[in-house]
């Protein structure tokens, strides 16, 4: 008999029913020491005062009114975005899924308005992760994401992550758009060399081709930059934002330079709930303490803290860990043992880590964890892979 909750996750058998800072309580109230941030998205952590006080105070207020109407709290968190980035324009979704489905329209459309219509492929890359919508599943390509759910939406092309060769070979009249992760995060934590980064921008501006950056995860300060591109002095044309952006709350955007959004005109995109007042007062609240300088100073400097403590966890369990990679605090353990049990250990150890491709272990914890906090968790880290190795030897 099928459950009331359709049965697509493989849940931990784990229920929390409070947050705070870095720290989650469950139902028997244990207390878990967060660095997954529910997947990058806790940016700020759990109950942040700024953020209940913006949410708490807009709710008392105004839910929902639709995009008929102006929205205050919207304009003003377009225009600190605008601000702080390359972008002349936003629109607001719900969810960086949705965001995808845009930067594919939008990347479409402009071809289309500029008289090229067979422009129309948009170039992807192996390990991606773009969202599970029909758009988001046929660009990463993968038959993990694709088994079943065929016909699947046709214009992508997929290459192999780092071949040089079928990248160049691949870019043809029909090429509409590149579509890239700066750090791949579902993939397992793989940063894009800011080398790489600059020749793509340099060759979409030799070909007029749109660059796409799915910032979905590795934006919002998450590498110790407002966004990750930042790191290269490169900009996109289109960029997709989500997760830390709403710090908890479902908010998403699609940001992109006035060329690039010339074909969006009323009627060709919209959203029910994308940038309704509860959303926008939460995000504007999250972006305005993020673009801080002086908060991302913090961030880079506990990304090193925690970067270095984690070197010293591989060495001291060759067996269990191969090494670390990553940026910021977006940072992965690349294991020898199945990530999972790895994952497995740190819940009984009272600590959340997240897996991902490439038999990795994802740390994303909030971006105000304190040093303290980093040694706790590296701690638990060690405690758990003893406990492995433990295990191993029985």
């Amino acid at each position: 008999m099928i459950p009331s909750v359709l049965p697509t996750y493989n849940r931990a058998p784990l229920a929390f029913v409070k947050g705070e800072g870095s720290w989650l309580t469950s139902e028997d109230g244990t207390r878990y020491l967060d660095v997954g941030a529910g997947i990058a998205v806790n940016a700020l952590g759990h109950a942040h005062p700024a953020l209940v006080e913006a949410l708490t105070a807009q709710a008392q207020n105004l839910w929902h009114v639709s995009n008929l109407y102006e929205i205050p709290n919207q304009q003003a968190l377009a225009d600190l975005l605008v601000d702080q980035t390359f972008a002349d324009s936003v629109f607001f979704t719900n969810s960086g899924t949705e965001s995808c489905e845009l930067a594919v329209k939008m990347a479409r459309k402009y071809w289309h308005d500029k008289g090229q219509p067979e422009r129309t492929d948009i170039v992807t890359f192996s390990g991606s992760f773009h969202g599970r919508s029909s758009a988001g599943i046929a660009a990463a390509g993968s038959e993990k994401m694709t088994k079943g759910f065929g016909p699947l939406l046709p214009g992508f092309i997929h290459l192999p992550w780092g071949d040089h060769d079928a990248f160049y070979n691949a870019i043809g009249e029909t090429v509409a758009a590149i579509l890239i992760e700066p750090v791949q995060g579902e993939g397992g934590i793989v940063p894009l060399p800011d080398q790489c980064l600059k020749g793509l921008r340099d060759l979409c501006d030799e070909t007029g081709i749109l660059l796409i950056l799915d910032e979905v995860q590795c934006g919002m300060g998450r590498t110790g930059r407002l966004f990750a591109h930042e790191w290269a002095g490169i900009t996109p044309d289109i960029m997709m934002v989500a997760k830390g952006i709403g710090a908890g709350f479902p908010l998403g955007a699609v940001l992109a330079t006035e060329d690039a959004a010339s074909g969006m005109t009323p009627g060709t995109h919209g959203s029910t709930f994308g940038g309704n007042p509860l959303g926008c007062a939460v995000g504007l609240a999250a972006t305005k303490i993020i673009s801080e300088p002086a908060f991302l100073d913090e961030v880079n400097r506990k990304a090193g803290l925690l970067r270095q403590k984690l070197e010293g966890l591989v060495a001291a369990h060759p067996d269990v860990f191969d090494r670390v990679r990553g940026s910021g605090l977006m940072l992965g353990l690349v294991c020898k043992v199945p990530n999972t049990d790895v994952v497995k250990a740190g819940y009984a150890r009272h600590l959340l880590t997240v897996p991902a491709a490439d038999n990795t272990v994802r740390l994303l914890p909030p971006l105000t964890i304190t040093d303290t906090e980093i040694a706790e968790a590296v701690t638990r880290l060690d405690q758990a892979a003893s406990d492995l190795a433990q295990d191993a030897a029985v």
